[in-house]
Protein backbone atom coordinates (compact mmCIF):
# COMPACT_ATOMS: atom_id res chain seq x y z
CA UNK A 1 0.00 0.00 0.00
CA UNK A 2 3.03 2.29 0.05
CA UNK A 3 2.36 3.73 -3.40
CA UNK A 4 -1.39 3.89 -2.98
CA UNK A 5 -3.14 7.18 -3.74
CA UNK A 6 -6.76 8.26 -3.53
CA UNK A 7 -6.90 7.88 -7.32
CA UNK A 8 -6.30 4.11 -6.94
CA UNK A 9 -9.33 3.71 -4.65
CA UNK A 10 -11.91 3.92 -7.48
CA UNK A 11 -13.40 7.18 -6.20
CA UNK A 12 -15.30 9.44 -8.61
CA UNK A 13 -13.76 12.52 -10.21
CA UNK A 14 -15.73 15.03 -8.06
CA UNK A 15 -14.58 13.27 -4.88
CA UNK A 16 -10.95 13.11 -6.00
CA UNK A 17 -11.11 16.80 -6.83
CA UNK A 18 -12.45 17.57 -3.33
CA UNK A 19 -9.79 15.42 -1.66
CA UNK A 20 -7.06 17.17 -3.66
CA UNK A 21 -8.52 20.59 -2.80
CA UNK A 22 -8.32 19.59 0.88
CA UNK A 23 -4.59 18.97 0.49
CA UNK A 24 -4.61 15.18 0.80
CA UNK A 25 -2.78 12.89 -1.62
CA UNK A 26 -2.12 9.63 0.24
CA UNK A 27 -4.85 7.76 2.12
CA UNK A 28 -4.26 6.80 5.73
CA UNK A 29 -4.16 3.08 6.55
CA UNK A 30 -7.80 3.03 7.70
CA UNK A 31 -8.88 4.84 4.52
CA UNK A 32 -6.84 2.55 2.26
CA UNK A 33 -8.42 -0.56 3.77
CA UNK A 34 -11.94 0.68 4.42
CA UNK A 35 -12.89 2.61 1.28
CA UNK A 36 -12.53 -0.32 -1.19
CA UNK A 37 -14.37 -2.67 1.20
CA UNK A 38 -17.28 -0.21 1.57
CA UNK A 39 -17.48 0.30 -2.19
CA UNK A 40 -17.57 -3.49 -2.60
CA UNK A 41 -20.67 -3.59 -0.40
CA UNK A 42 -19.29 -5.33 2.70
CA UNK A 43 -20.49 -4.76 6.23
CA UNK A 44 -17.47 -3.72 8.29
CA UNK A 45 -16.25 -3.70 11.89
CA UNK A 46 -13.36 -1.25 12.00
CA UNK A 47 -11.08 -0.83 15.00
CA UNK A 48 -9.67 2.68 14.66
CA UNK A 49 -8.90 5.50 17.06
CA UNK A 50 -9.81 9.14 16.56
CA UNK A 51 -7.29 11.04 14.47
CA UNK A 52 -6.72 8.17 12.02
CA UNK A 53 -8.84 9.60 9.20
CA UNK A 54 -11.83 7.34 9.82
CA UNK A 55 -14.40 10.05 9.03
CA UNK A 56 -13.22 10.27 5.43
CA UNK A 57 -12.98 6.47 5.37
CA UNK A 58 -16.78 6.20 5.54
CA UNK A 59 -17.88 9.59 4.19
CA UNK A 60 -16.07 9.32 0.83
CA UNK A 61 -17.69 5.98 -0.14
CA UNK A 62 -21.03 7.20 1.25
CA UNK A 63 -20.91 10.21 -1.07
CA UNK A 64 -19.82 7.94 -3.92
CA UNK A 65 -23.02 5.93 -3.39
CA UNK A 66 -25.07 9.12 -3.77
CA UNK A 67 -23.08 10.23 -6.81
CA UNK A 68 -23.74 6.99 -8.65
CA UNK A 69 -27.25 8.30 -9.30
CA UNK A 70 -25.82 11.13 -11.38
CA UNK A 71 -28.04 14.18 -11.00
CA UNK A 72 -30.87 12.31 -9.32
CA UNK A 73 -33.08 14.14 -6.87
CA UNK A 74 -32.86 13.72 -3.12
CA UNK A 75 -35.47 11.42 -1.58
CA UNK A 76 -37.92 12.43 1.14
CA UNK A 77 -35.95 10.23 3.52
CA UNK A 78 -32.17 9.83 3.94
CA UNK A 79 -30.19 7.14 2.18
CA UNK A 80 -27.18 7.55 4.46
CA UNK A 81 -27.50 7.56 8.29
CA UNK A 82 -24.51 8.32 10.52
CA UNK A 83 -24.88 7.90 14.30
CA UNK A 84 -22.36 9.64 16.56
CA UNK A 85 -22.13 9.79 20.37
CA UNK A 86 -21.79 13.58 20.69
CA UNK A 87 -22.85 16.84 19.08
CA UNK A 88 -19.21 17.78 18.49
CA UNK A 89 -18.53 14.62 16.53
CA UNK A 90 -21.77 15.08 14.57
CA UNK A 91 -20.55 18.55 13.59
CA UNK A 92 -17.19 17.14 12.50
CA UNK A 93 -18.88 14.51 10.33
CA UNK A 94 -21.14 17.18 8.82
CA UNK A 95 -18.14 19.34 7.95
CA UNK A 96 -16.50 16.35 6.26
CA UNK A 97 -19.64 15.66 4.20
CA UNK A 98 -19.76 19.29 3.03
CA UNK A 99 -16.03 19.39 2.29
CA UNK A 100 -15.88 16.18 0.27
CA UNK A 101 -19.24 16.67 -1.43
CA UNK A 102 -18.70 20.24 -2.65
CA UNK A 103 -18.08 19.30 -6.28
CA UNK A 104 -21.05 16.91 -6.51
CA UNK A 105 -24.65 17.84 -7.14
CA UNK A 106 -26.14 19.46 -4.08
CA UNK A 107 -25.95 16.99 -1.22
CA UNK A 108 -28.74 17.61 1.28
CA UNK A 109 -27.70 17.01 4.87
CA UNK A 110 -29.69 17.19 8.10
CA UNK A 111 -28.18 17.14 11.59
CA UNK A 112 -30.34 15.91 14.47
CA UNK A 113 -28.67 16.39 17.85
CA UNK A 114 -29.64 17.48 21.34
CA UNK A 115 -29.35 21.13 22.33
CA UNK A 116 -30.88 22.40 19.07
CA UNK A 117 -34.50 23.52 18.74
CA UNK A 118 -36.98 20.95 17.47
CA UNK A 119 -38.64 23.29 14.90
CA UNK A 120 -35.32 23.78 13.12
CA UNK A 121 -34.70 20.04 12.94
CA UNK A 122 -38.33 19.32 12.01
CA UNK A 123 -37.98 21.57 8.95
CA UNK A 124 -34.79 19.79 7.90
CA UNK A 125 -36.42 16.36 8.27
CA UNK A 126 -39.50 17.39 6.27
CA UNK A 127 -37.48 18.32 3.16
CA UNK A 128 -35.70 16.14 0.59
CA UNK A 129 -32.66 14.58 2.19
CA UNK A 130 -29.56 12.53 1.33
CA UNK A 131 -27.60 12.22 4.58
CA UNK A 132 -28.82 12.27 8.16
CA UNK A 133 -26.23 12.73 10.91
CA UNK A 134 -27.59 12.23 14.41
CA UNK A 135 -26.97 11.44 18.04
CA UNK A 136 -29.05 8.45 19.21
CA UNK A 137 -31.09 10.18 21.94
CA UNK A 138 -32.46 12.99 19.79
CA UNK A 139 -33.07 10.69 16.81
CA UNK A 140 -35.16 8.38 19.03
CA UNK A 141 -37.18 11.45 20.06
CA UNK A 142 -37.83 12.29 16.42
CA UNK A 143 -38.73 8.70 15.59
CA UNK A 144 -41.21 8.63 18.48
CA UNK A 145 -42.75 11.89 17.20
CA UNK A 146 -43.10 10.35 13.74
CA UNK A 147 -40.88 12.99 12.13
CA UNK A 148 -37.92 10.81 11.14
CA UNK A 149 -38.31 8.31 8.29
CA UNK A 150 -35.49 5.74 8.05
CA UNK A 151 -37.17 3.46 5.51
CA UNK A 152 -34.80 4.45 2.69
CA UNK A 153 -31.50 4.04 4.55
CA UNK A 154 -29.01 2.11 2.41
CA UNK A 155 -25.90 2.74 4.53
CA UNK A 156 -25.83 2.89 8.35
CA UNK A 157 -22.62 4.12 10.01
CA UNK A 158 -22.05 3.73 13.75
CA UNK A 159 -19.19 6.11 14.52
CA UNK A 160 -17.37 5.58 17.84
CA UNK A 161 -19.78 2.80 18.75
CA UNK A 162 -17.90 2.06 21.98
CA UNK A 163 -18.52 5.59 23.19
CA UNK A 164 -22.25 5.33 22.36
CA UNK A 165 -22.47 2.19 24.48
CA UNK A 166 -20.50 3.87 27.30
CA UNK A 167 -23.08 6.66 27.28
CA UNK A 168 -25.98 4.20 27.63
CA UNK A 169 -27.22 4.31 24.03
CA UNK A 170 -27.21 0.55 23.36
CA UNK A 171 -31.01 0.21 23.32
CA UNK A 172 -31.41 3.39 21.27
CA UNK A 173 -28.87 2.22 18.66
CA UNK A 174 -30.65 -1.12 18.31
CA UNK A 175 -34.07 0.59 17.98
CA UNK A 176 -32.73 2.91 15.31
CA UNK A 177 -31.13 0.05 13.38
CA UNK A 178 -34.42 -1.85 13.52
CA UNK A 179 -36.16 1.14 11.91
CA UNK A 180 -33.88 0.86 8.85
CA UNK A 181 -34.23 -1.74 6.07
CA UNK A 182 -32.73 -5.16 6.77
CA UNK A 183 -30.97 -4.91 3.39
CA UNK A 184 -28.85 -1.94 4.48
CA UNK A 185 -25.05 -1.95 4.54
CA UNK A 186 -23.69 -1.34 8.06
CA UNK A 187 -20.31 0.04 9.13
CA UNK A 188 -19.21 0.04 12.78
CA UNK A 189 -16.20 2.09 13.90
CA UNK A 190 -14.89 1.62 17.43
CA UNK A 191 -11.70 1.97 19.46
CA UNK A 192 -12.25 -1.62 20.63
CA UNK A 193 -14.05 -4.57 19.07
CA UNK A 194 -14.59 -6.81 22.07
CA UNK A 195 -17.24 -7.40 24.72
CA UNK A 196 -20.50 -5.51 24.18
CA UNK A 197 -19.24 -4.06 20.89
CA UNK A 198 -18.64 -7.53 19.47
CA UNK A 199 -22.09 -8.67 20.59
CA UNK A 200 -23.74 -5.59 19.08
CA UNK A 201 -21.87 -6.14 15.82
CA UNK A 202 -23.05 -9.74 15.70
CA UNK A 203 -26.67 -8.58 16.02
CA UNK A 204 -26.55 -5.69 13.54
CA UNK A 205 -24.01 -6.68 10.89
CA UNK A 206 -24.09 -9.41 8.26
CA UNK A 207 -20.84 -11.38 7.77
CA UNK A 208 -18.74 -8.30 8.49
CA UNK A 209 -15.14 -7.91 7.44
CA UNK A 210 -12.83 -6.96 10.31
CA UNK A 211 -10.34 -4.13 9.87
CA UNK A 212 -7.94 -3.13 12.63
CA UNK A 213 -5.42 -0.35 12.15
CA UNK A 214 -3.05 1.92 14.02
CA UNK A 215 -2.74 0.77 17.62
CA UNK A 216 -2.72 3.33 20.40
CA UNK A 217 0.98 2.88 21.21
CA UNK A 218 2.04 3.52 17.61
CA UNK A 219 -0.40 6.39 17.20
CA UNK A 220 0.88 8.18 20.28
CA UNK A 221 4.58 7.85 19.41
CA UNK A 222 4.73 11.60 18.75
CA UNK A 223 3.15 12.49 22.13
CA UNK A 224 5.41 12.88 25.14
CA UNK A 225 3.60 11.69 28.27
CA UNK A 226 4.51 12.97 31.74
CA UNK A 227 3.18 12.27 35.22
CA UNK A 228 3.25 14.71 38.15
CA UNK A 229 2.39 13.51 41.66
CA UNK A 230 0.53 16.20 43.62
CA UNK A 231 -0.16 16.69 47.32
CA UNK A 232 -3.63 18.25 47.08
CA UNK A 233 -5.88 20.46 44.95
CA UNK A 234 -3.95 23.64 45.83
CA UNK A 235 -0.79 21.95 44.60
CA UNK A 236 -2.62 21.05 41.36
CA UNK A 237 -3.70 24.66 40.88
CA UNK A 238 -0.19 26.06 41.36
CA UNK A 239 1.32 23.49 39.01
CA UNK A 240 -1.37 24.11 36.37
CA UNK A 241 -0.83 27.87 36.44
CA UNK A 242 2.92 27.32 36.02
CA UNK A 243 2.43 24.99 33.05
CA UNK A 244 -0.03 27.31 31.30
CA UNK A 245 2.45 30.20 31.49
CA UNK A 246 5.02 28.21 29.51
CA UNK A 247 5.77 30.15 26.31
CA UNK A 248 6.16 26.86 24.43
CA UNK A 249 2.48 26.12 25.00
CA UNK A 250 0.29 27.08 22.06
CA UNK A 251 -3.11 25.83 23.21
CA UNK A 252 -4.11 23.39 25.94
CA UNK A 253 -7.06 21.23 26.86
CA UNK A 254 -7.39 20.66 30.61
CA UNK A 255 -9.58 17.70 31.55
CA UNK A 256 -11.65 17.55 34.74
CA UNK A 257 -13.91 14.81 36.09
CA UNK A 258 -17.09 16.86 36.51
CA UNK A 259 -18.94 19.71 34.82
CA UNK A 260 -18.91 21.69 38.05
CA UNK A 261 -15.13 21.39 38.34
CA UNK A 262 -14.74 22.47 34.71
CA UNK A 263 -16.75 25.65 35.33
CA UNK A 264 -15.00 26.45 38.61
CA UNK A 265 -11.52 25.85 37.20
CA UNK A 266 -12.26 27.99 34.13
CA UNK A 267 -13.39 30.88 36.37
CA UNK A 268 -10.25 30.51 38.50
CA UNK A 269 -7.92 30.46 35.48
CA UNK A 270 -9.66 33.45 33.95
CA UNK A 271 -9.05 35.39 37.18
CA UNK A 272 -5.36 34.54 36.81
CA UNK A 273 -5.31 36.12 33.36
CA UNK A 274 -5.62 33.10 31.09
CA UNK A 275 -7.74 33.17 27.89
CA UNK A 276 -9.95 30.26 28.94
CA UNK A 277 -13.37 28.71 28.40
CA UNK A 278 -15.19 25.62 29.67
CA UNK A 279 -16.81 22.87 27.57
CA UNK A 280 -19.18 20.24 28.95
CA UNK A 281 -22.52 18.53 28.38
CA UNK A 282 -24.71 21.06 30.21
CA UNK A 283 -23.92 23.85 27.73
CA UNK A 284 -26.41 24.59 24.97
CA UNK A 285 -25.41 24.10 21.36
CA UNK A 286 -24.89 27.80 20.66
CA UNK A 287 -22.39 28.19 23.51
CA UNK A 288 -20.61 24.95 22.68
CA UNK A 289 -20.25 25.97 19.03
CA UNK A 290 -19.04 29.45 20.01
CA UNK A 291 -16.48 27.97 22.39
CA UNK A 292 -15.12 25.52 19.82
CA UNK A 293 -14.98 28.28 17.21
CA UNK A 294 -13.00 30.45 19.63
CA UNK A 295 -10.60 27.57 20.21
CA UNK A 296 -10.08 26.91 16.51
CA UNK A 297 -9.58 30.61 15.78
CA UNK A 298 -7.04 30.96 18.58
CA UNK A 299 -9.03 33.38 20.75
CA UNK A 300 -9.19 30.74 23.48
CA UNK A 301 -5.81 29.43 24.62
CA UNK A 302 -7.04 27.05 27.35
CA UNK A 303 -10.13 24.82 27.15
CA UNK A 304 -11.28 23.22 30.41
CA UNK A 305 -13.39 20.22 29.48
CA UNK A 306 -15.02 17.02 30.64
CA UNK A 307 -14.73 13.82 28.62
CA UNK A 308 -17.48 15.04 26.27
CA UNK A 309 -14.61 16.83 24.47
CA UNK A 310 -12.37 13.77 24.30
CA UNK A 311 -14.20 12.43 21.25
CA UNK A 312 -14.43 14.17 17.93
CA UNK A 313 -12.67 17.39 18.99
CA UNK A 314 -10.00 18.22 16.40
CA UNK A 315 -8.10 21.48 16.95
CA UNK A 316 -4.75 21.54 15.16
CA UNK A 317 -3.19 24.05 17.57
CA UNK A 318 -3.47 21.95 20.75
CA UNK A 319 0.11 21.46 21.94
CA UNK A 320 -0.70 20.33 25.50
CA UNK A 321 -3.28 18.06 27.12
CA UNK A 322 -3.40 18.22 30.91
CA UNK A 323 -5.28 15.66 32.96
CA UNK A 324 -6.15 17.82 35.97
CA UNK A 325 -8.23 14.82 37.09
CA UNK A 326 -7.35 11.32 35.94
CA UNK A 327 -10.09 9.64 33.88
CA UNK A 328 -12.00 6.92 35.72
CA UNK A 329 -12.15 4.77 32.56
CA UNK A 330 -8.63 3.94 31.29
CA UNK A 331 -9.71 4.02 27.63
CA UNK A 332 -10.66 7.69 28.05
CA UNK A 333 -7.00 8.44 28.76
CA UNK A 334 -6.19 7.38 25.20
CA UNK A 335 -8.91 9.59 23.75
CA UNK A 336 -7.92 12.55 25.89
CA UNK A 337 -4.23 12.61 25.00
CA UNK A 338 -5.11 12.02 21.36
CA UNK A 339 -6.36 15.63 21.24
CA UNK A 340 -2.71 16.70 20.87
CA UNK A 341 -0.05 15.51 18.44
CA UNK A 342 -2.53 15.78 15.55
CA UNK A 343 -1.58 15.50 11.88
CA UNK A 344 1.98 14.40 12.64
CA UNK A 345 2.85 17.28 14.97
CA UNK A 346 4.41 16.68 18.39
CA UNK A 347 2.33 16.99 21.55
CA UNK A 348 2.76 16.90 25.31
CA UNK A 349 0.34 15.11 27.65
CA UNK A 350 0.65 15.75 31.40
CA UNK A 351 -1.28 14.00 34.16
CA UNK A 352 -1.72 15.03 37.78
CA UNK A 353 -2.09 12.18 40.25
CA UNK A 354 -2.31 11.81 43.99
CA UNK A 355 -0.44 8.93 45.59
CA UNK A 356 -3.77 7.31 46.45
CA UNK A 357 -4.45 6.96 42.72
CA UNK A 358 -1.65 4.49 42.01
CA UNK A 359 -4.20 1.75 41.32
CA UNK A 360 -5.92 3.86 38.69
CA UNK A 361 -2.54 4.70 37.15
CA UNK A 362 -1.73 1.00 36.93
CA UNK A 363 -5.00 0.35 35.07
CA UNK A 364 -4.27 3.17 32.63
CA UNK A 365 -0.73 1.85 32.03
CA UNK A 366 -2.09 -1.66 31.55
CA UNK A 367 -4.65 -0.42 29.01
Amino acid sequence: MENQTFATLALSAPLLRAVEASGYTTPTPVQAQTIPAVLAGHDLMVCAQTGTGKTAAFMLPALQRLGEDGQGKSLRAPRILVLTPTRELAQQVTEAAVTYGKFMRQVRIAVVVGGVSYPQQNRALSQPLDILIATPGRLIDQLDRGRADLSCVELLVLDEADRMLDMGFLEAVERIAKATPATRQTLMFSATLDGDIARLGKRLLREPKLISVDGARERHANIEQRLHFVDDRAHKDRLLDHLLRDTDMNQAIVFTSTKRDADQLAVSLQAQGHAVAALHGDMNQYNRTRTLSGMKQGRIRVLVATDVAARGLDVAGVSHVINYDLPRAPENYVHRIGRTGRAGSKGLALSFAHRTERGLLARIEGF
